[in-house]
């Protein structure tokens, strides 16, 4: 497993290479063409889901799409972070600033063990 971040109060992966290679079958040109999906969807998405002056709707719809991107590759502390901004915009109809915080800092160590991944 790659390196972990905290999330939650407890430990989770920045990317786990084991899941990412079931995943992937062990196909290692899959696993990159993925990760590098998943680092356009964070470009993509976290403007939108910041956007306050967004449809809420469309901002929760970018973090759930987020969260399943994440989870799709093993990006367990993005997809849980992703997840808590969901809830939060679904509960409180605004973005919760610490779990805003929370997500842009996973979405940043797991894309720069990423890209550590790429150069490897």
């Amino acid at each position: 497993m790659a390196k972990t971040a905290a999330a939650s109060g407890r430990d989770m992966p920045l990317l786990d290479a084991d899941y990412l290679a079931t995943a992937t079958f062990g196909d290692d040109a899959l696993a990159c063409e993925l990760l590098g999906l998943f680092d356009g969807q964070c470009d993509a998405l976290a403007p939108v889901i910041a956007g306050e002056s967004g449809v809420l709707q469309v901002r929760i719809d970018a973090a759930h799409t987020l969260k399943g991107g994440a989870r799709a590759i093993g990006a367990l502390a993005v997809a849980d972070a992703a997840e808590r901004v969901e809830s939060g915009l679904r509960a409180q109809g605004a973005l919760i600033k610490e779990e805003w915080v929370r997500l842009e800092s996973a979405m940043r160590a797991t894309r720069a063990v990423i890209a550590q991944r790429a150069g490897a």
